[in-house]
């Protein structure tokens, strides 16, 4: 019975994600239409970004600075200490920020849309929306996908910049490492594309969570009951595309060793 139940919940989640691959199609669609709904993507874009700094601040703060205590000592001990800014700046910029940016958002944000849309889709809001000729996906879906993929870039980069405030503070009070030293190896190994790859990595965790949170919630199911295990469901689906699609994308933009590692 047990693996009756594995089997039917497997085939309803493959059912279910491949609902949100033709919603991820349908987004594209909507959006070169140029139907957009400007104060709900206002409103949305307030809730996913300035709403997300406090929490997204504080993780990024205790990153940067646990990172540092880990690898600070070590390379003092190598003699490598005009490195530790660099290696930390390539290991926010690269992987840190993007990635923990967008699992904050995961279960802040991409679960709320799920129970949001979840108990609209079943207390016959989203058929109330029908009748009033109106499209749940350029009134519901378009404004937070439309806010996920342009507030995550923001919130990676102000990650980065928190993640790296918080490593110099250890570096310089905890290891002696003078701030000069410290911002020049940042400089030395990061590059232009860095920044632009790790938006670009924020927008595409952005536009996973957006679509994913939106489709699980309309295809929600069995009440109060169903808003939960959609919900729960959102999320992890959710992480397992960004740690799945980080892996691609880590491939394609950074599958080289660097320049600046190499001169270093």
């Amino acid at each position: 019975m047990r693996k009756t139940l594995s089997q039917s919940s497997l085939a309803r989640w493959s059912r279910r994600f491949l609902s949100a691959v033709l919603l991820c199609g349908q987004v594209v669609v909507h959006l070169l239409s140029g139907k957009i709904h400007r104060r709900n993507t206002l409103e949305q874009m307030a809730i996913v970004g300035p709403q997300s700094l406090s929490i997204n601040a504080l993780t990024a703060a205790f990153v940067g600075m646990v990172f540092t205590i880990q690898v600070a000592r070590e390379f003092l001990n190598f003699g490598a200490a005009n490195a530790v800014g660099g290696v930390l700046a390539v290991a926010l910029v690269r992987e840190l920020s993007p990635v923990l940016t967008a699992v904050i958002l995961a279960g802040r944000v991409g679960s709320a849309f799920a129970a949001e849309l979840g108990t609209m889709q079943v207390t016959e809001q989203i058929d109330a929306l029908y009748i009033l000729k109106t499209d749940p996906i350029d009134y519901l879906v378009i404004p937070r996908f439309i806010a996920c993929c342009l507030m995550m870039p923001i919130l990676t980069m102000f990650s980065f910049m928190i993640g790296m405030t918080g490593g110099l503070l250890i570096a310089t009070t905890l290891y002696g490492i003078p701030q000069s030293i410290f911002l020049e190896s940042a400089r030395n190994f990061l590059g232009t594309g860095d920044l632009v790859n790790a938006a670009i990595k924020g927008s595409i965790f952005g536009g996973l969570i957006a679509v994913i949170g939106c489709n699980w919630g309309l295809t929600t199911s069995g009440g109060a009951k169903g808003v939960g295990e959609s919900t729960t469901t959102a999320v992890v689906t959710s992480l397992m595309s960004i740690f799945i699609s980080n892996f691609f994308l880590s491939w394609l933009m950074f599958k080289g060793l660097g320049e600046a590692v190499l001169s270093f």
